[in-house]
């Protein structure tokens, strides 16, 4: 059975997936390790193929980070495809502003608890959710190790890949207030997407995953 590799996004974890339908595959939940202060999302990407045995025939999909780490692990080992969605595939789709944070590393200082904080992200970011959603989101939230989100945030704004490999497809929503729109190149856009329309339009991403993985 072909095996799926599902990898969640910052602050999230195998539950964002919940409404993902993928009959017929063996589905693989990637649970995060714990980085070294080092790592690199490439270092930490090759921690993840060594740990869950990913190999060139399986297919990974990545959820916002996870959609970075995928990329990083398409790049070393060429699997049969991956999937981003509400992600990005390069440093030139990443927002202006994180040029400014990488000036002024703020993150830097911040205490680690801070990034796990309810508050964090979630009013900023994740758009119109229903109130199930984001009692689910700030769980996810608080069950993330504060050490490892500080450590995620500092891999994000330095991540300088501009290789995107073969067999890549991105999914993206139109009101995606982390990754915005308009520097996302050549992307299905799901229209009035938010950043956590993986758990709000399940029916679309569905249908898009559905033809993807069957071309």
């Amino acid at each position: 059975m072909q095996k799926i590799f599902l990898i969640p996004g910052l602050g999230a974890d195998y539950r964002v997936f919940q409404h993902i339908d993928l009959p017929g595959y063996e589905v693989a939940h990637v649970v995060w390790l714990e980085p070294e202060k080092t790592d690199t999302l490439a270092s930490y990407a090759q921690k993840l193929i060594d740990h869950y045995q990913m190999q060139s025939n399986d297919i990974v999909i990545g959820n916002s980070l996870g959609g970075m780490l995928a990329i990083e692990v398409a790049r070393k080992i060429h699997p049969r495809k991956t999937i981003l969605i509400s992600s990005i595939k390069c440093a030139a789709e990443a927002p202006r502003s994180r040029k400014w944070y990488r000036r002024i590393p703020i993150y830097k200082i911040l205490p680690a608890k801070i990034y796990t904080s309810a508050g964090f992200l979630v009013r900023f970011a994740m758009g119109k959710i229903s109130k199930k959603h984001r009692h689910l989101f700030i769980d996810m939230l608080k069950k993330t190790p504060p050490g490892f989100a500080k450590w995620a945030v500092g891999a994000i704004l330095h991540w300088d890949n501009d290789t995107i490999p073969e067999h890549v497809y991105h999914i993206h929503g139109d009101k995606d207030q982390i990754f915005p729109c308009r520097r996302i190149k050549d992307a299905t856009i799901v229209k009035n997407g938010s950043h956590l329309m993986v758990m709000n339009k399940p029916k679309e991403i569905n249908t898009w995953l559905k033809n993807i993985l069957a071309a």
